[in-house]
């Protein structure tokens, strides 16, 4: 990690040659609604991009199932032939029904079919990293994900992988994981309302592995997002920017991929990387998790 200031500074990719800076720009919001079909205005999702790319992005989530295919296919129209240091990452173990439904994809031919699904649909001959996804919507699941994560080793073995990582898992599955191969990064659940991966986070930090935080404001109550609308407020700026903010400063290895299908909106993400909060801010945000916690007690 380094002390660079530029969208929150510059993370490697723990055993790779990959120096992403900490925010990164997350492509789901660029498919329709639902994240189905084509965008309403393909113009904006285009220059979305663009102007991401032009102000120092250099990691981009995405996944080949957002859409299906359509995220993927407007990267790759938005910028291919892609900058030499970006590094697109995309999630595996998905699919999309044709009620709009999201399904588990997990068996070797899915796998392999969604490599190269997105090889063909990015416009490329190797993957940067794949995510394993596994688990529920937002909560992982226990069991062993040996399966389908032998199938990605020899789809990585075949040079169409570069680096794998893992979405939605335990820190057991992550432990098995390494046994089996290098992991580079982790993308869970996690903002500040919800803080079950406090110490997975801070295990990672020691052995340098990237945590990437999904939904990072999600499934708030009322009370909690009045919160954080008092603190914003006072710092002059909005929720999503402080919780943000607030990720950033709570681990160095924490990498963001807000995704945004707005210019402005994309504009008050990325300024979020140069917004400190005082210590007394953050003492009010982390009250939120602990408020959260309180009320998962059982009364008697």
């Amino acid at each position: 990690m380094s002390k660079e200031t530029k969208l929150g500074g510059r993370c490697n990719l723990s055993g790779t040659s990959m120096n992403v800076y900490r925010m990164g720009y997350g492509a789901m919001q660029l498919a329709g609604p639902g994240v189905w079909g084509p965008p309403r205005d393909m113009d904006a999702a285009i220059a979305v991009l663009r102007e991401a790319i032009g102000v120092g992005v250099n990691h981009i989530d995405t996944s080949d199932y957002y859409g299906p295919h359509v995220t993927n296919q407007i990267i790759k129209k938005a910028l291919h032939p892609y900058p030499a240091d970006l590094v697109i990452v995309t999630k595996l173990g998905c699919r999309r029904g044709e009620d709009q439904s999201w399904i588990h994809a997990l068996s070797r031919k899915e796998l392999s079919d969604g490599v190269h699904d997105n090889l063909r649909n990015l416009g490329v001959d190797q993957l940067d990293v794949v995510n394993l996804r596994v688990g529920g919507i937002t909560k992982p699941s226990e069991g062993s994900i040996e399966g389908p994560l032998s199938a990605l080793v020899e789809l990585k073995r075949q040079g169409l992988i570069r680096h794998i990582g893992l979405s939605n898992v335990t820190p057991r599955q992550f432990q098995e994981a390494q046994r089996i191969t290098e992991i580079v990064c982790v993308q869970n659940f996690y903002n500040v309302a919800y803080r079950n991966d406090d110490a997975f986070i801070d295990a990672l930090a020691q052995q340098r592995i990237a945590y990437v935080p999904f939904f990072p404001l999600g499934g708030f109550t009322p009370l909690q997002s009045s919160v954080l609308d008092r603190v914003a407020a006072s710092m002059q700026a909005n929720p999503m920017q402080v919780a943000l903010a607030w990720l950033l400063q709570r681990s160095p290895n924490i990498l963001l991929i807000p995704g945004s299908s707005s210019l402005n909106h994309l504009r008050e993400n990325l300024a979020a990387a140069a917004l400190e909060l005082p210590s007394e801010v953050i003492a009010e945000v982390n009250a939120i998790a602990e408020s959260v916690r309180a009320e998962a007690q059982p009364t008697h």
